[in-house]
């Protein structure tokens, strides 16, 4: 990861860049998290390991998740026992544990062993759980997420499942969460539901009502989320690369339903891409 910090940029680009770090220290992707249950309350050495090792209480398990983030942003190097136990449950049947795991896994960027999991979850099935890796190698100074990380700014395709007749059930603009049934599959044995896979919105239908899709075919497109979109263009703030500037551009210019603090970051990251580039025209 390059960082410019060139005299002309002085002091004040600095700190910003410091801060940016700081950030993705402590939050990397917090919006990926269930935040629907707290995870404050301490747990013992004895319930950590029965929590991490346990496969059917997926909520105790994030609970022990959480605390080891939080000990390790506090600087408690104990917690190191466990990190076998967290890589071990990068490869968990759900979905919402993989994505946690990621996030832990980028708070400790000292760790080879976090560092090699996150590159294999690259390859997860699950779009939220690579964003996340994507998002926490950034920490490791690692870029092999970029391709990731730029499409959390392109949005990406909703493919058919199976052959079949397309049933739409959701507008345009429609906010979408990951289990939102955007549309149904009518197949030869049966109905098949078709889920958007992360949170977003219905930016727009590929094929007609009604119409004979086929398996993996392009049937509607999904865009990203404000918070989504503002992750990416921090991370990419670290490691973006003057080809990225053609997708940023449009949320610099401000992008209807998006906040204000999305065009201003993307502004501030088109600006260090350019000055990286301007000081290593050669890298």
């Amino acid at each position: 990861m390059r960082i410019r910090a060139g005299s002309e940029r002085g002091v004040a680009t600095k700190w910003l860049v410091l801060v940016i770090i700081l950030t993705l220290l402590s939050v990397v992707v917090p919006f990926f998290i269930w935040h629907s249950t707290w995870f404050g309350t301490p747990l013992s050495s004895a319930q950590m390991t029965r929590y991490l090792e346990q496969r059917n209480h997926p909520q105790e398990t994030q609970h022990a998740l959480s605390q080891i983030a939080d000990r390790i942003i506090r600087g408690d190097k104990s917690v190191a026992r466990w990190y076998p136990d967290v890589a071990r449950l990068s490869t968990s049947a759900v979905p919402q544990i993989r994505e946690t795991v990621a996030w832990v896994m980028g708070q400790d960027n000292t760790s080879p062993l976090f560092h090699q999991t996150l590159l294999e979850m690259l390859r997860d099935p699950d779009p939220l759980v690579r964003m996340n890796a994507a998002l926490a190698l950034v920490r490791f100074h690692d870029t092999s997420g970029h391709a990731i990380i730029l499409q959390m700014l392109a949005g990406r395709p909703l493919l058919a499942p199976e052959s079949g007749q397309l049933k739409r059930l959701a507008n345009v603009g429609e906010s979408l969460s990951t289990n939102s049934i955007v549309a149904r599959i009518i197949t030869e044995h049966g109905t098949i539901e078709v889920p958007a896979g992360q949170p977003g919105s219905l930016s727009q239908w590929v094929a007609a009502d009604g119409a004979t899709v086929t398996e993996g075919q392009p049937i509607a497109g999904i865009a990203p989320t404000s918070e989504m979109v503002w992750q990416a263009l921090r991370a990419l703030y670290l490691i973006g690369e003057p080809s990225d500037l053609n997708v940023i551009a449009p949320y610099a210019r401000g992008v209807p339903g998006m906040p204000p603090q999305v065009a201003q970051q993307a502004r501030l990251t088109m600006d260090e891409i350019r000055s990286r580039a301007d000081n290593h025209p050669n890298e």
